[in-house]
């Protein structure tokens, strides 16, 4: 355990369970945890939290070995949902405390105001139901706005989507100014990092996939990442991107691949920063 890279206490390392359902959650989480992954990321919207649960009860891994983050859906941001609903996910993870809760998204069109929700999450925290507390696709303004709400509670970590070809510079940039770390999810462009022409060659050159080497370049970045799949062999390489290192030029190279290739865009989402 101790040899994981941590960002910000945080196990750099995760394994994804979104769209992940039922048995595939559960079967997932069991074998990300067999290749030695000890994070691992779910969330009220998943639909999949008694599953993810499950796997841990199951797995022999001593519960403090395992770093567990939900999330709380933005539907469940009315008046006293957040309490009620972070509940219910501690019931369903049956984990006790989770090591991470967070705000999967800000509200949808602004439903209800941000000190709202926000007080709400601070009393969840206050109640020792979650070790740490942070946010998801947060942008500049409402993470600014959410740090003065939320006073001496910190901030653990803001979770976007950022991949190589959506490297999401303002964000990054920011929060890592105020030592906010990021996660990345859709960390692997959800499948269209395969085949990239410079991700194999620079695999080759680290006898490795051009996947890994897109995980590879985030972490050298100093993101955690969450992959996901449904393969237990992918999901053991996915895992093991963790051991490539990248040199400078490489990092240069993989930087270029930006293209402002946005896959998580809504009318649920809040204003991106640009």
């Amino acid at each position: 355990m101790s040899m994981e890279k941590r960002v910000g206490g945080i196990l750099q390392m995760g394994y994804g369970t979104w769209n992940r359902p039922g048995d595939e959650a559960y079967s997932g989480v069991m074998w990300a945890l067999e290749a030695g992954c000890r994070h691992i990321d779910t969330a009220q919207g998943y639909e999949n939290e008694g599953d993810v649960g499950r796997a841990i009860a199951n797995c022999g891994i001593p519960r403090d070995e395992i770093f567990i983050t939900t999330k709380v859906a933005p539907e469940n941001f009315g008046p006293g949902e957040v309490m009620r609903t972070s509940k219910e996910s501690l019931e369903k993870l049956d984990v006790g405390p989770v090591d991470l809760l967070l705000l999967h998204w800000p509200a949808v069109k602004n439903e209800y105001p941000l000190e709202s929700y926000i007080s709400q999450f601070a009393e969840v925290y206050d109640a020792g139901m979650t070790k740490n507390i942070g946010v998801s696709n947060f942008t500049i303004p409402l993470i600014d706005e959410a740090i003065k709400l939320l006073g001496d509670r910190k901030i653990m970590v803001n979770q976007c989507e950022i991949h190589v070809y959506m490297q999401n510079r303002p964000i990054v940039d920011h929060c890592q100014s105020i030592g906010i770390p990021m996660t990345a999810y859709s960390p692997l462009a959800r499948g269209a990092v395969v085949g990239d022409p410079l991700l194999a060659e620079i695999g080759e050159t680290h006898n490795a996939t051009g996947e890994q080497i897109a995980l590879a370049f985030l972490m050298a970045e100093g993101h955690i990442v969450i992959p996901s799949s449904g393969k237990k062999d992918r999901i053991i390489s996915n895992y093991e991107a963790r051991n490539v290192e990248l040199s400078d030029a490489e990092m240069v190279r993989l930087r270029g691949l930006e293209k402002g290739m946005r896959l998580v865009n809504g009318d649920w989402c809040p204003v991106w920063d640009v």
